[in-house]
């Protein structure tokens, strides 16, 4: 095959044609792309690709997204837009008690315009340097207000656990776990008959972001755990280890079949700030 060589002369005249019309290989390179998707077409792709709890955390941020920019192209959306809407949504966030001004509303709301966009780059529907949503810098993190309860708060807990409710051995055997482990719920929830090594004290985790940790407790909380285990029904390995007095796992929704809540049964962990650390692997 013969090599052509183009004529500079023909090159030169081109490219002053090209310069006369206002035309530059930009635009011209911009042309020959596909049409890109517009913000709505596009955000089905985002959601199918995304984890389930980047969909929870999300999907209002998206959703809002696609309500202001529908019927726009992904590649319109300039950063001063999306800084815009940024701020329309710290101004609307719902105020709770622990309200920090509409900062972590602001910075899912950044996470969730970048999730979006580097799909996008993912996809090659635009180059990584093009995204608008990572020219938005997110709020910087405030120290966080919680704190471990004192002494007198966990006893009172415990007391009103041990006391009321309709469940007062599995609310008191909860609140005992989540103090010597400071597990989280999903800890909790997550254990099974195979995860308590009552022998040495021990039971098996399985918290956020796959984190797994072997986690010393005392031999009498282990006790009281496969106790209660073989009591309320759990006979194989990967049965539920915590149950409601009909033999039911338990849940996050913290109810009994009656559908009364059971005090304050998988409400939250009260962490101490002296609760050991676990370690991946058992000793």
């Amino acid at each position: 095959m013969v090599a052509v060589v183009a004529d500079p002369d023909r090159v030169a005249a081109a490219w002053a044609s090209l310069a006369g019309l206002g035309i530059t290989l930009a635009d011209l390179q911009h042309d020959a792309r596909p049409r890109q998707p517009t913000f709505d077409e596009y955000l089905p792709h985002v959601v199918a690709a995304a984890g389930p709890s980047a969909r929870r955390v999300y999907s209002s941020y998206w959703n809002r997204m696609v309500k202001t920019w529908a019927g726009r192209t992904i590649d319109d959306i300039a950063a001063s837009e999306i800084q815009a809407l940024r701020l329309v949504v710290v101004a609307t966030a719902r105020h709770r008690r622990n309200s920090r001004g509409g900062r972590y509303a602001s910075e899912l709301f950044v996470a969730a315009a970048r999730a979006y966009y580097k799909c996008a780059v993912d996809d090659g529907l635009i180059d990584a340097a093009d995204s608008p949503a990572h020219r938005i810098s997110k709020p910087r993190r405030l120290p966080s207000t919680r704190r471990a309860l004192t002494a007198d708060e966990l006893t009172e807990i415990n007391l009103v656990a041990r006391t009321t409710g309709n469940d007062v051995v599995l609310d008191a055997l909860l609140l005992r776990l989540h103090t010597e482990t400071a597990c989280r719920r999903g800890g909790s929830l997550g254990l099974r008959l195979m995860d308590l090594d009552a022998e040495r004290g021990l039971v098996l985790l399985r918290e956020k972001g796959g984190t797994i940790r072997w986690q010393p407790v005392s031999l009498d909380l282990a006790t009281r755990l496969a106790e209660h285990a073989h009591i309320r029904g759990a006979v194989l390995p990967t049965d539920a280890l915590l149950r409601y007095r009909d033999g039911k796992p338990l849940t996050s929704r913290a109810t009994t079949t009656s559908g009364t809540a059971s005090a304050p049964t998988c409400h939250g962990s009260p962490h101490t700030a002296s609760a050991p650390t676990g370690s991946a692997t058992p000793p």
